[in-house]
């Protein structure tokens, strides 16, 4: 499964990396009184060209502070590098992680609380974030990560292909279907158009789709300690009989990994998408009519698999008051400029942001902004979270739900027998 945003591209996004922090230390020898913020992200893509345009206009808006942002490797390696230099403390000022990864991450040891008081002198305190996602952020009653977004799990759809099959309302945009029978009709309304699929998924590795599906179910994974597998085995066979089902209908494609997932939509192979909100960019460059909404609500509630970028302090072994002072500034200064941001799909964490006129006015952007609250994290486990083992273990043994290479029954204990290994494999971290 891809990372949540565009594939990482290492030779032109290290140079912009490095031009951005020459740009900010050019000149600066004589200036070494200046609070310094060194961020790290894992930042590829759209989403690393947005960021770089939102960094030099911070530089240019904070000349008094020696600013460096260096983008790494998306995932695992980012992870790794991160720890590492967290538990040596000589950890960067400032860092993304993704909030599904904040509880595997040992934040009590890996990263240094946030300063609360400071963030509220910068003029952001926990009135201006949904409880979901600040609470998720505490731990052990502090304060480890502040939210930027959310990206949700989200249903994109060709607007000239929906409204041959009768999908669009008198608004233009698409109808709401609820329940397993209208969603199958609505994928084979679109199939009928297309003449070959209703949506497009990455079979490869479907866990946000099953993830979703299990969650409207109200599937539990972990009991309350986190310690015990508690997977509802008929829930969760529904889910992957139904994923079954979308393939051997000929509704989904049988094999397709993230690439073909956007290439089938982009072609008009499928006039629906089921995928993050991230490649809200990818389509507006190729100029095809299409809009977004939430994924329909197939089961009991409305779920949503998806995550949140947050920024952290992590470990330093003697953190400046200066230094930090600045950073947390920052933090907060990214926060109330997230509409540029939010530009490239994610919904913004920040409310005062998610309710402003500039956010609503992106199109498709805002059409499913509704969710946020509904967004559902992975597990918290330390193998748990964005592009870690345990969406890896889905993908070998969900893949094979759609091909055809395993029952959803197989399928189902090879995946807990999996997870089972990497629950009682103690942390490295």
């Amino acid at each position: 499964m891809p990372p949540d945003h565009a594939p990482f591209r290492p030779g032109r996004r290290a140079v912009l990396g490095g031009l951005l922090g020459t740009l900010a230390l050019t000149g600066c020898g004589a200036l070494k009184s200046k609070p310094k913020v060194r961020e790290w992200n894992l930042f590829g893509g759209g989403d690393g060209a947005r960021l770089l345009q939102i960094h030099q206009q911070y530089i240019a808006e904070h000349p008094d502070v020696l600013f460096e942002a260096h983008t790494l490797a998306w995932g695992p390696p980012f992870y790794t590098k991160l720890a590492m230099s967290a538990a040596g403390g000589r950890a960067p000022e400032v860092a993304t992680l993704h909030l599904s990864r904040l509880k595997g991450f040992s934040p009590t040891t890996m990263l240094d609380p946030i300063p609360v008081d400071l963030l509220a002198d910068a003029g952001v305190t926990e009135s201006g974030f949904l409880p979901t996602s600040w609470n998720r952020a505490v731990v052990d009653g502090k304060l480890y990560a502040v939210p930027l977004d959310t990206h949700p799990f989200v249903l994109y759809y060709n607007t000239e292909i929906c409204r041959k099959a009768g999908l669009l309302g008198a608004d233009g945009k698409i109808k709401t279907v609820q329940g397993v029978d209208a969603f199958l009709d609505m994928l084979k309304a679109v199939k009928d158009v297309t003449g070959k699929f209703g949506a497009s998924v990455e079979t490869t590795n479907p866990w946000r789709l099953w993830w979703t599906l299990y969650g409207q179910l109200e599937g539990k994974f972990f009991d309350e300690t986190g310690t015990r597998l508690v997977l509802d085995d008929a829930k969760a066979l529904e889910a992957l009989t139904l994923m079954a089902k979308l393939a051997a209908d000929g509704l989904t494609p049988r094999s397709s990994n993230y690439s073909a997932l956007v290439a089938q939509f982009t072609n008009g192979d499928a006039g629906l998408s089921f995928n993050g909100e991230w490649e809200v960019t990818t389509y507006q460059t190729a100029k095809m009519p299409f809009s977004m909404a939430p994924f329909p609500v197939v089961y009991d509630v409305p779920k949503y698999a998806g995550d949140a970028h947050t920024f952290v302090l992590p470990h330093q072994s003697n953190r400046n008051k200066d230094d930090t002072k600045a950073t947390v500034e920052y933090i907060a200064w990214m926060l109330k400029h997230s509409a540029e941001w939010a530009a490239g799909g994610h919904v913004p964490a920040y409310q005062p942001v998610a309710k402003s006129q500039e956010y609503l006015n992106l199109k498709p952007q805002a059409e499913y902004r509704s969710v946020a609250p509904d967004v559902l994290f992975d597990p918290d486990a330390w193998f748990s979270g964005s592009g870690a083992q345990l969406q890896n273990e889905a993908a070998a043994a969900f893949s094979g739900v759609f091909s055809g290479q395993a029952t959803p029954k197989d399928a189902l204990a090879q995946f807990k027998a999996a997870t089972q290994k990497l629950l009682d494999t103690p942390s490295p971290v």
